[in-house]
């Protein structure tokens, strides 16, 4: 099937050819004009676009840190506070990304981090064929217009190889897990990046520890589920960015109210949170991006073999 960013420009597009054997695409684009972002009328148009195209979703084993927390149990885990009430003193911590890491997210035992990272790096291969020609044609669109990136949850680094191969590119990878480290720098190598031009940071989404206006582009893949909070880290998402910069996501969406697998996801997702690292399986991820006040916005839909519940992923690109 063929998806175009026809609003961004020809210079963005977007045609994965992908067998309906491995994944079935339910094509959905959300195109929204450049209308001032603090406009009433732009951010309920953009709300209820989205809700309209959201289709049936679901979500469940390969988010961003699913797969191996899911098997540790919980036992191990401590259940983060609730970081809803800290937001004023987080304000006054921001310019300290290790005080807001170890408060949004506290230290893991180091067995457990190594443990996981190991896991991520060796067990989502399937995941990730399925999806490798989705994300190749996604980020096919930041060749020659990005060289500064930052990448959010950068973890093992399996992003890397796709967009990270250009001279000149520059590469902050963001993750909370330090043990993830060693395998990311494996994959920047293996993408071709001097280890000049790869800098790996540990910190959250909520606190980026780059200037404003000082990328080119951020990437996020299966990061939204587990933030703390998602319209912070959407905010940091646009003060890093430069002017007319790009934001590349892939994330799963919650499933539509009323059906069966939305249901399911109610019941189990205070259990997810717990066992897989405050992963969200209700979350309506879309509708956070439509309204974070990007001036250009399209999104598509795909629904993945591999990925079980976490169906359907949403995709796409948006502009500062």
């Amino acid at each position: 099937m063929i998806l175009n960013f026809s609003n961004l420009g020809s210079s963005l597009s977007i045609n994965p050819t992908i067998s309906t054997k491995r994944a079935v695409l339910k094509r959905v684009s959300c195109r929204f004009s450049s209308i001032p972002e603090n406009s009433p009328e732009e951010s309920k148009k953009k709300t209820a676009d989205l809700l309209a195209c959201s289709g049936g979703r679901f979500c469940s084993c390969f988010s961003r840190r699913h797969f191996m927390e899911a098997g540790l149990g919980t036992g191990f885990l401590p259940i983060n506070p609730s970081f809803a009430s800290d937001k004023n003193s987080f304000a006054s911590d921001k310019n300290d990304p290790m005080e807001v890491l170890n408060r949004i997210r506290p230290r893991r035992p180091e067995w457990y981090e190594e443990l996981y990272a190991f896991a991520l790096d060796k067990l989502t291969k399937p995941y990730e064929a399925e999806i490798a020609g989705y994300k190749s044609q996604l980020f096919s669109n930041l060749r020659g217009k990005a060289h500064k990136i930052l990448e959010i949850g950068v973890g093992t680094g399996p992003n890397l190889k796709y967009y990270a191969n250009d001279p000149g590119i520059h590469v902050f990878g963001i993750d909370p897990n330090s043990k993830m480290k060693k395998y990311a720098l494996v994959a920047a190598e293996a993408a071709g990046l001097q280890p000049s031009n790869f800098e790996f940071m540990q910190a959250v989404a909520e606190a980026l520890p780059v200037d404003d206006a000082s990328v080119d582009a951020v990437v996020g893949t299966l990061v939204l589920c587990s933030v703390k909070d998602v319209d912070m880290t959407l905010q940091e998402v646009r003060r890093v960015l430069k002017p007319g910069g790009f934001y590349v996501f892939v994330e799963h969406v919650a499933a539509n109210d009323g059906t069966i697998h939305r249901l399911v996801q109610g019941v189990l997702d205070p259990l997810q949170q717990m066992v897989a690292d405050g992963c969200h399986l209700t979350r309506n991820t879309g509708t956070s991006i439509a309204k974070a006040g990007f001036s250009d916005l399209d999104i598509n839909q795909v629904v993945l073999s591999t990925a079980s519940l976490v169906n359907p992923h949403i995709y796409g690109i948006a502009r500062k």
